[in-house]
């Protein structure tokens, strides 16, 4: 999803338009992907690797069911016997092995990752992230700590807002669960843009009813969309 330089510009003016409205403070930020996941990929490989070719034991495992692990000849002895059981043990941690390499792959494809991995953990990440850009950008150093973070996650198909300390005790938080649809509406249309500017509405109206431009009203954050 790009995004251009008129909708860029699009996005800072419907900010601009909210603030002149409030005293608070609006930032928006677009993350394409805030985790690899691949400690999730590794885990579910480890899991499979270790499950999986279990299903083999009830069967009759041996050696011989891979190809150049069985010799054709009967086990007489006791030493032959115990090359056997090697060959067996060598030819199920190759079984584990290929296990383990096709569920990593598997699961590093974008949707499935997303499938298999607990909505809990994409949630706790977003959030995470949305959290150190709150921070990274100045929004809880406001005069009247009433900044607004809009945060939308693409590869985790999250959305958060996040409203400073000043603004949290005071805003019916049924006007961030509704930005948040909005956006998320947005995104699934493919019309970010506009989902972005409806949030950005929203948020802008709550503020104002709370929280009305001072005398100075002085521009404390940047009215722009982060990318990253």
């Amino acid at each position: 999803m790009k995004f251009t330089a008129d909708d860029h510009a699009r996005i800072a003016r419907a900010i601009a338009e909210a603030e002149t409205r409030t005293s608070g403070e609006i930032f928006c930020v677009l993350a394409g992907q805030v985790s690899s996941y691949r400690d999730i990929s590794l885990g579910w490989a480890a899991a499979g690797a270790l499950i999986l070719p279990l299903a083999l034991v009830p069967f009759g495992f041996d050696a011989t069911w891979l190809p150049g692990f069985g010799n054709g000849w009967e086990v007489a002895h006791l030493a032959a016997r115990e090359v056997t059981v090697g060959r067996t043990l060598a030819a199920y941690a190759l079984i584990q092995a290929a296990v383990f390499l096709a569920v990593f792959i598997l699961t590093s494809i974008p949707t499935v990752r997303r499938l298999v991995t607990p909505r809990s953990i994409r949630r706790a990440r977003v959030r995470r992230v949305a959290l150190s850009q709150f921070l990274a950008h100045g929004l809880q150093v406001t005069e009247g700590r009433t900044g607004v973070l809009i945060f939308a996650a693409l590869s985790d198909h999250q959305v958060e807002v996040i409203a400073d300390a000043g603004i949290h005790a005071r805003v019916d938080h049924d006007i961030w669960a509704a930005a948040v649809e909005v956006l998320v509406r947005g995104l699934r249309t493919n019309r970010p843009v506009e989902g972005f500017e409806q949030a950005i509405d929203l948020c802008g109206k709550a503020l104002a009813e709370q929280f009305p431009p001072g005398a100075k009203n002085s521009n404390e954050v940047a009215d722009r969309l982060v990318v990253i």
